[in-house]
C-alpha cells in the first residue's frame, strides 16, 4: 500500500511558500504527498516537481471546487470556468507525474438544493457531456479523472458510490474512475467495505482514508479492518491518503463545515495517522 497525506492538513491554499512540506512529509515516512490545487497560480510547479523527484516522493493532484468551478451550473460562465480549471489540473497532474486528478468534478462543493427533476436532468446532461470531453483530454495526457462522491451536506448531486457508478457509466469513458473518501462514505454508505467491492479494482483509482470525524485515523468509529479486507479482496494497488483540514481558508471551512481543531496539531495528526496506517496494512 502507498501511504500519502494531503497538503490540506497544513495549508490552505497551498503555495510555493509551503514547499518545505515535501521534505517534512518524506521525513515522517510517507510515500506520497497529495497537492490540493486551490489556486494554480500560487505554485511554482517546476520547483515542486524538482523537490519531489529529489526526495523520491510521489505526487497526486486533487481539486478544490468553489462556487464558480461548476460544470453542472445553470450559469454557462461557471460551467466554462469549471471546465477550464479541470483541464488546467489535468495538465498539472501530467506534468507532476500524478496518475490522477481527483475530486467532486461534477459540481461546486456546498451546492445543496432541492430542485425539480427537470433541472436535475439538465444539470446532469451538462455534466456528462463535459466529463466525457475532459476524460478524453485526460486520456491524451496519460491521466485518470477520479470522481469523488461527497456527503449530502456538501453536494446534492453525487452522494453515494451507486450514484457515482451510474454517472461514470453514463459518461462511458475509460479515463473516468472513482475516488472513495471514507469520511463521506461513513455518512452515506450502508457498508463501506461492500461499496469498495461494488466499485472494484478496475474503477477504484484512489482512496482517501479518513476517520469518521475527519480527525486522526484510528481514533473514531470507522470500520478500518473491514475497509482493509475489502481493498485486499479487490487487489487495490493505489494509494491511501489522509485528507483533512488543519488550517482551512474561510471558504474551505464553510464548504466542509470545519469549525474546530480536528487534532492536537497537524504534525500530530500526520505522525499518528501514518503509524495507524502502517499498523493496519
Amino acid at each position: 500500500m502507498i501511504f500519502g497525506i494531503s497538503t490540506f492538513v497544513w495549508a490552505s491554499p497551498f503555495s510555493t511558500a509551503q514547499l518545505p512540506l515535501l521534505k517534512k512529509v518524506k521525513a515522517m515516512g510517507y510515500d506520497l504527498i497529495e497537492i490540493a490545487v486551490e489556486d494554480p497560480s500560487l505554485i511554482d510547479w517546476k520547483s515542486v516537481r524538482l523537490a519531489a523527484r529529489e526526495l523520491d516522493l510521489k505526487v497526486t493532484i486533487s481539486g478544490a471546487f468553489g462556487a464558480e468551478r461548476d460544470i453542472s451550473s445553470t450559469n454557462p460562465d461557471f460551467r466554462e470556468i469549471g471546465k477550464t480549471y479541470i483541464l488546467d489540473c489535468i495538465r498539472i497532474a501530467a506534468y507532476m507525474e500524478s496518475p490522477l486528478f481527483g475530486g467532486p468534478l461534477y459540481s461546486a462543493v456546498g451546492k445543496t438544493r432541492l430542485v425539480s427533476a427537470e433541472q436535475k436532468e439538465r444539470e446532469r446532461s451538462w455534466c456528462v457531456e463535459t466529463l466525457h470531453e475532459l476524460a478524453e483530454l485526460a486520456r491524451v495526457e496519460g491521466v485518470v479523472l477520479g470522481l469523488e462522491p461527497l456527503n449530502r451536506f456538501e453536494t446534492d448531486m453525487i452522494n453515494t458510490v451507486d450514484q457515482a457508478l451510474a454517472l461514470v457509466g453514463e459518461v462511458g469513458h475509460p479515463s473516468l474512475k472513482i475516488v472513495l473518501d471514507t469520511f463521506h462514505a461513513n455518512i452515506e454508505e450502508k457498508n463501506i467495505a461492500q461499496s469498495v467491492r461494488s466499485i472494484g479494482k478496475d474503477l477504484l483509482c484512489h482512496v482517501q482514508g479518513n476517520e469518521s470525524d475527519r480527525g486522526t485515523p484510528g481514533t473514531g468509529h470507522l470500520e478500518w479492518e473491514d475497509l482493509r479486507d475489502a481493498l485486499r479482496e479487490i487487489q487495490y494497488e493505489g494509494a491511501i491518503v489522509i485528507e483533512t483540514f488543519g488550517q482551512p481558508s474561510k471558504e474551505l471551512a464553510k464548504a466542509a463545515s470545519i469549525w474546530r481543531p480536528l487534532a492536537n496539531s497537524a504534525d500530530d495528526l500526520a505522525t499518528e495517522g501514518l503509524a495507524f496506517y502502517k499498523w493496519l496494512f
